[in-house]
């Protein structure tokens, strides 16, 4: 019985949970008539987890758990895999998001009047098992004029945007964390679709 209200109360407070997205300045309105806009990503250096390790230090700790229960191998297997995920496949997921909205399209490398950069703040690696706990993505969004990055135009704030919904691996920590980069895409995706009604 304990278990069935256990279950009962997270799948509540996973539905319930806000995806907290808020344009903190300018508006969106300028993208009308837009076909294609730029995306980049600033990495920096986010926190991780609900201790704000750096990553350094959350990889540090992950090193130490994966050569204790798998071995040495299965290390440099995650660490690769998670590496691909830093400089590909979070930005990626991050883009196909966005473009579920389908009114503009959004790439990297392309030539556009607008930029939209990513600069992730904060990430949390959640858990699979019996319950599964989504990856979240905290995220400053900004787009500038490409040909004057120095003229912000609008500033969006993700504050810890569930990874739900995706068709992503979610048996992995890198594969959560792409499902908070995917729900963070459509979720302003579905801002800019608003401004341009």
């Amino acid at each position: 019985m304990k278990k069935i209200f256990l279950l009962l109360f997270v799948a509540i407070a996973t539905a319930t949970f806000a995806q907290n997205l808020t344009v903190t300045s300018g508006n969106l309105s300028f993208l009308k008539g837009q076909s294609e806009v730029n995306v980049e990503r600033n990495y920096g250096s986010p926190l991780f987890q609900a201790e704000n390790f750096s990553e350094t230090e959350y990889l540090e700790r992950r090193q130490k758990e994966t050569v204790a229960k798998k071995g040495e191998a299965s290390w440099k297997t995650w660490i690769d895999t998670w590496e691909q995920h830093v400089e590909t496949i979070w930005t990626e997921k991050f883009i196909e998001g966005l473009n579920k909205s389908k009114k503009i399209k959004f790439a990297q490398n392309i030539e556009a009047k607008y930029t939209l950069i990513i600069h992730p703040t904060w990430m949390y690696a959640g858990w699979s098992g019996f319950v599964t706990q989504p990856g979240k993505l905290s995220a400053e969004i900004t787009i500038v004029e490409t040909a004057n990055p120095s003229n912000v135009l609008a500033t969006i704030k993700g504050d810890k945007i569930e990874g739900i919904g995706s068709k992503v691996d979610y048996g992995m920590e890198y594969g959560r964390i792409a499902a908070a980069y995917e729900k963070t895409g459509k979720e302003v995706g579905k801002e800019i679709k608003k401004a341009l009604k």
